[in-house]
Protein backbone atom coordinates (compact mmCIF):
# COMPACT_ATOMS: atom_id res chain seq x y z
CA UNK A 1 0.00 0.00 0.00
CA UNK A 2 1.60 3.39 -1.01
CA UNK A 3 1.32 6.30 1.11
CA UNK A 4 -1.58 7.87 -1.04
CA UNK A 5 -3.74 4.36 -0.24
CA UNK A 6 -3.17 5.02 3.05
CA UNK A 7 -4.69 8.05 3.75
CA UNK A 8 -7.72 7.61 1.59
CA UNK A 9 -8.27 4.31 3.33
CA UNK A 10 -7.88 6.56 6.61
CA UNK A 11 -10.24 8.73 5.38
CA UNK A 12 -12.67 6.25 3.81
CA UNK A 13 -12.59 4.48 7.08
CA UNK A 14 -13.34 6.87 9.69
CA UNK A 15 -17.03 7.32 7.87
CA UNK A 16 -16.76 11.65 8.61
CA UNK A 17 -18.60 13.68 6.25
CA UNK A 18 -15.51 15.41 4.97
CA UNK A 19 -14.71 12.25 2.59
CA UNK A 20 -17.82 13.18 0.67
CA UNK A 21 -16.78 16.17 0.25
CA UNK A 22 -13.58 15.04 -1.59
CA UNK A 23 -15.10 12.91 -3.88
CA UNK A 24 -15.39 15.80 -6.65
CA UNK A 25 -12.36 16.98 -6.43
CA UNK A 26 -9.40 16.80 -9.14
CA UNK A 27 -7.43 14.26 -8.49
CA UNK A 28 -4.29 16.45 -7.03
CA UNK A 29 -6.25 18.53 -4.98
CA UNK A 30 -7.81 15.38 -3.81
CA UNK A 31 -5.04 13.42 -3.22
CA UNK A 32 -3.44 16.56 -0.99
CA UNK A 33 -6.60 17.18 1.44
CA UNK A 34 -7.20 13.59 2.02
CA UNK A 35 -3.32 13.63 3.61
CA UNK A 36 -4.23 16.61 5.31
CA UNK A 37 -7.24 14.42 6.43
CA UNK A 38 -5.70 11.68 7.17
CA UNK A 39 -3.50 13.70 9.18
CA UNK A 40 -5.54 15.03 11.48
CA UNK A 41 -7.66 11.57 12.07
CA UNK A 42 -3.83 9.96 13.16
CA UNK A 43 -3.09 12.84 15.65
CA UNK A 44 -6.98 12.97 17.13
CA UNK A 45 -6.61 9.01 16.99
CA UNK A 46 -3.62 9.28 19.60
CA UNK A 47 -5.67 11.33 21.87
CA UNK A 48 -9.38 9.77 21.90
CA UNK A 49 -7.51 5.50 21.70
CA UNK A 50 -5.10 6.01 24.23
CA UNK A 51 -5.60 6.24 27.75
CA UNK A 52 -2.63 6.54 29.24
CA UNK A 53 -1.82 10.26 29.01
CA UNK A 54 1.71 10.12 28.80
CA UNK A 55 2.22 7.85 26.42
CA UNK A 56 -0.42 9.94 24.05
CA UNK A 57 1.79 13.27 24.95
CA UNK A 58 4.89 11.02 23.61
CA UNK A 59 2.86 10.12 20.79
CA UNK A 60 2.31 13.82 20.24
CA UNK A 61 5.60 14.37 20.45
CA UNK A 62 6.16 11.92 17.91
CA UNK A 63 4.34 13.56 15.42
CA UNK A 64 5.33 17.00 16.28
CA UNK A 65 8.84 15.11 15.07
CA UNK A 66 7.28 13.79 11.77
CA UNK A 67 6.28 17.46 11.13
CA UNK A 68 9.65 18.58 10.99
CA UNK A 69 10.75 15.84 8.66
CA UNK A 70 8.04 16.85 6.45
CA UNK A 71 9.52 19.83 6.41
CA UNK A 72 13.29 18.42 5.58
CA UNK A 73 11.84 16.02 2.92
CA UNK A 74 12.66 12.73 5.58
CA UNK A 75 9.34 11.77 6.91
CA UNK A 76 8.80 8.04 7.70
CA UNK A 77 5.11 7.54 8.36
CA UNK A 78 2.56 6.79 5.43
CA UNK A 79 0.83 10.38 6.34
CA UNK A 80 3.99 12.05 6.12
CA UNK A 81 5.20 10.58 2.84
CA UNK A 82 2.04 11.54 1.62
CA UNK A 83 2.00 15.11 2.92
CA UNK A 84 6.20 15.63 1.84
CA UNK A 85 4.75 15.37 -1.74
CA UNK A 86 2.14 18.00 -1.30
CA UNK A 87 2.93 20.51 1.00
CA UNK A 88 5.22 22.66 -0.60
CA UNK A 89 3.10 23.40 -3.86
CA UNK A 90 -0.59 24.09 -1.76
CA UNK A 91 1.67 25.62 0.88
CA UNK A 92 0.86 23.69 3.88
CA UNK A 93 3.57 25.39 6.51
CA UNK A 94 4.77 22.89 9.28
CA UNK A 95 3.55 25.87 11.67
CA UNK A 96 0.04 25.55 11.23
CA UNK A 97 0.89 21.78 10.82
CA UNK A 98 2.26 21.83 14.55
CA UNK A 99 -0.84 24.12 15.60
CA UNK A 100 -3.07 21.43 15.31
CA UNK A 101 -0.69 19.08 17.39
CA UNK A 102 -1.46 21.87 20.03
CA UNK A 103 -5.12 21.79 19.84
CA UNK A 104 -4.91 17.94 20.59
CA UNK A 105 -2.28 18.34 23.01
CA UNK A 106 -4.87 20.75 24.36
CA UNK A 107 -7.36 17.61 25.57
CA UNK A 108 -4.25 15.76 27.36
CA UNK A 109 -4.56 18.98 29.67
CA UNK A 110 -7.75 19.78 30.48
CA UNK A 111 -11.30 18.49 29.89
CA UNK A 112 -13.42 21.57 30.68
CA UNK A 113 -13.33 24.78 29.76
CA UNK A 114 -14.52 28.06 31.73
CA UNK A 115 -15.81 30.22 29.00
CA UNK A 116 -16.01 30.77 25.05
CA UNK A 117 -12.58 32.65 24.80
CA UNK A 118 -10.96 29.20 25.79
CA UNK A 119 -12.98 26.95 23.74
CA UNK A 120 -12.69 29.11 20.78
CA UNK A 121 -8.77 28.44 21.10
CA UNK A 122 -9.30 25.31 20.99
CA UNK A 123 -11.31 25.06 17.92
CA UNK A 124 -9.19 27.60 16.09
CA UNK A 125 -6.26 24.91 16.36
CA UNK A 126 -8.47 21.60 15.78
CA UNK A 127 -10.60 23.15 13.63
CA UNK A 128 -9.63 26.71 12.27
CA UNK A 129 -6.28 25.67 10.96
CA UNK A 130 -7.76 23.21 9.28
CA UNK A 131 -10.47 25.20 7.45
CA UNK A 132 -7.26 27.29 5.99
CA UNK A 133 -5.48 24.64 5.39
CA UNK A 134 -7.74 23.32 3.27
CA UNK A 135 -8.66 26.33 1.45
CA UNK A 136 -5.08 26.08 0.26
CA UNK A 137 -5.49 23.05 -0.79
CA UNK A 138 -8.94 24.02 -2.40
CA UNK A 139 -7.24 27.52 -4.51
CA UNK A 140 -9.03 30.64 -3.64
CA UNK A 141 -7.70 34.05 -5.19
CA UNK A 142 -9.18 36.89 -2.68
CA UNK A 143 -7.57 36.36 0.90
CA UNK A 144 -11.29 37.46 2.05
CA UNK A 145 -11.89 33.77 1.27
CA UNK A 146 -9.59 33.22 4.58
CA UNK A 147 -11.60 34.44 7.10
CA UNK A 148 -14.46 32.53 5.35
CA UNK A 149 -12.22 29.06 5.78
CA UNK A 150 -11.60 30.31 9.62
CA UNK A 151 -15.46 30.77 10.62
CA UNK A 152 -16.17 27.66 8.93
CA UNK A 153 -13.91 25.49 10.54
CA UNK A 154 -15.37 26.94 13.95
CA UNK A 155 -18.80 26.07 12.73
CA UNK A 156 -17.82 22.87 12.04
CA UNK A 157 -15.86 21.88 15.26
CA UNK A 158 -19.39 23.35 17.37
CA UNK A 159 -21.05 20.72 15.09
CA UNK A 160 -19.06 18.78 16.36
CA UNK A 161 -19.12 19.58 19.96
CA UNK A 162 -23.15 19.38 19.61
CA UNK A 163 -23.01 16.20 17.76
CA UNK A 164 -20.66 14.24 20.49
CA UNK A 165 -21.72 15.57 23.47
CA UNK A 166 -22.81 11.97 25.09
CA UNK A 167 -19.43 10.15 23.63
CA UNK A 168 -17.33 13.12 24.57
CA UNK A 169 -19.20 13.09 28.13
CA UNK A 170 -18.25 9.45 28.57
CA UNK A 171 -14.46 9.98 28.00
CA UNK A 172 -14.54 12.03 30.78
CA UNK A 173 -14.81 15.99 28.92
CA UNK A 174 -17.10 18.37 28.56
CA UNK A 175 -16.73 20.92 25.96
CA UNK A 176 -19.45 23.35 26.97
CA UNK A 177 -18.13 26.05 28.20
CA UNK A 178 -18.40 25.82 31.96
CA UNK A 179 -20.56 29.85 32.80
CA UNK A 180 -22.70 28.40 29.70
CA UNK A 181 -23.65 25.31 31.56
CA UNK A 182 -24.31 28.02 34.98
CA UNK A 183 -26.08 30.22 33.18
CA UNK A 184 -29.04 27.59 31.84
CA UNK A 185 -28.39 25.60 34.76
CA UNK A 186 -27.22 22.46 33.98
CA UNK A 187 -25.14 20.83 36.20
CA UNK A 188 -22.01 18.79 34.74
CA UNK A 189 -23.04 15.98 36.82
CA UNK A 190 -26.11 15.85 34.22
CA UNK A 191 -23.97 15.74 31.32
CA UNK A 192 -21.96 12.78 32.36
CA UNK A 193 -24.90 10.93 33.58
CA UNK A 194 -26.86 11.33 30.53
CA UNK A 195 -29.58 13.55 32.28
CA UNK A 196 -32.11 15.53 30.24
CA UNK A 197 -33.97 18.20 31.18
CA UNK A 198 -35.78 21.49 29.59
CA UNK A 199 -32.76 23.71 30.74
CA UNK A 200 -30.05 20.91 28.88
CA UNK A 201 -32.46 21.50 25.73
CA UNK A 202 -32.10 25.33 25.99
CA UNK A 203 -28.79 25.40 26.51
CA UNK A 204 -28.25 23.17 23.20
CA UNK A 205 -30.46 25.54 21.55
CA UNK A 206 -27.67 28.17 22.22
CA UNK A 207 -25.11 26.19 21.43
CA UNK A 208 -27.09 25.24 17.83
CA UNK A 209 -27.86 29.13 17.20
CA UNK A 210 -23.93 29.90 17.75
CA UNK A 211 -23.07 27.16 15.26
CA UNK A 212 -25.46 28.48 12.68
CA UNK A 213 -24.03 32.14 13.06
CA UNK A 214 -20.55 31.04 12.52
CA UNK A 215 -21.67 28.97 9.47
CA UNK A 216 -23.78 32.22 8.09
CA UNK A 217 -20.80 34.62 8.57
CA UNK A 218 -18.55 32.27 6.79
CA UNK A 219 -20.96 31.61 3.85
CA UNK A 220 -21.29 35.63 3.45
CA UNK A 221 -17.72 36.19 3.53
CA UNK A 222 -16.74 33.84 1.03
CA UNK A 223 -16.04 36.18 -2.29
CA UNK A 224 -17.72 35.10 -5.36
CA UNK A 225 -14.37 34.45 -7.49
CA UNK A 226 -13.70 31.45 -5.25
CA UNK A 227 -17.42 30.32 -5.05
CA UNK A 228 -16.61 27.48 -7.39
CA UNK A 229 -13.29 26.23 -5.70
CA UNK A 230 -14.49 26.44 -2.42
CA UNK A 231 -17.31 24.00 -2.78
CA UNK A 232 -15.84 21.12 -0.65
CA UNK A 233 -15.92 23.34 2.43
CA UNK A 234 -19.64 24.43 1.20
CA UNK A 235 -20.60 20.60 0.96
CA UNK A 236 -19.28 19.89 4.21
CA UNK A 237 -21.89 23.47 5.33
CA UNK A 238 -24.53 21.82 3.46
CA UNK A 239 -23.88 18.16 5.22
CA UNK A 240 -23.22 19.61 8.83
CA UNK A 241 -26.27 21.97 8.77
CA UNK A 242 -28.29 19.49 7.66
CA UNK A 243 -27.24 17.32 10.60
CA UNK A 244 -27.78 19.77 12.96
CA UNK A 245 -31.39 20.45 11.77
CA UNK A 246 -31.49 16.61 12.78
CA UNK A 247 -30.26 17.05 15.96
CA UNK A 248 -32.52 19.99 16.48
CA UNK A 249 -35.75 17.64 15.45
CA UNK A 250 -34.75 14.44 17.42
CA UNK A 251 -34.92 17.28 20.36
CA UNK A 252 -31.30 17.60 20.99
CA UNK A 253 -31.02 13.61 22.20
CA UNK A 254 -27.66 13.51 21.96
CA UNK A 255 -26.52 12.26 25.46
CA UNK A 256 -27.15 8.44 24.69
CA UNK A 257 -26.90 8.52 20.97
CA UNK A 258 -24.87 9.87 18.48
CA UNK A 259 -27.42 11.16 15.79
CA UNK A 260 -25.51 11.00 11.79
CA UNK A 261 -26.74 11.32 8.21
CA UNK A 262 -26.82 7.99 6.28
CA UNK A 263 -23.90 7.62 3.60
CA UNK A 264 -26.48 7.54 0.48
CA UNK A 265 -28.52 11.31 2.25
CA UNK A 266 -24.12 12.32 2.83
CA UNK A 267 -23.57 11.73 -1.28
CA UNK A 268 -26.97 13.01 -2.32
CA UNK A 269 -26.35 16.44 -0.38
CA UNK A 270 -22.69 16.40 -1.89
CA UNK A 271 -24.01 15.84 -5.25
CA UNK A 272 -26.16 18.69 -5.04
CA UNK A 273 -24.41 21.48 -3.55
CA UNK A 274 -21.57 20.09 -5.98
CA UNK A 275 -24.08 20.79 -8.48
CA UNK A 276 -25.72 24.10 -7.51
CA UNK A 277 -23.47 25.77 -5.36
Amino acid sequence: MNPDQYCQEKCAASGSSFYYSFLFLPAERRRAIMALYAFCREVDDVVDECNDISIASTKLSWWRQEVERIATGQPTHPVGLALKEVSGRFNLPKEQLLEIIDGMEMDLQQSRYLDFKGLALYCYRVAGVVGLLAAEIFGFQDRQTQKYAHDLGMAFQLTNIIRDIGEDARRGRIYIPMDELKQFNVPAADILNAKYSDNFTALMKFQTERAEKYYAQAIAQLPDVDRKSQRPGLIMAAIYRTLLEEIRRDDFQVLHQRIALTPVRKLWIAWKTWAFA
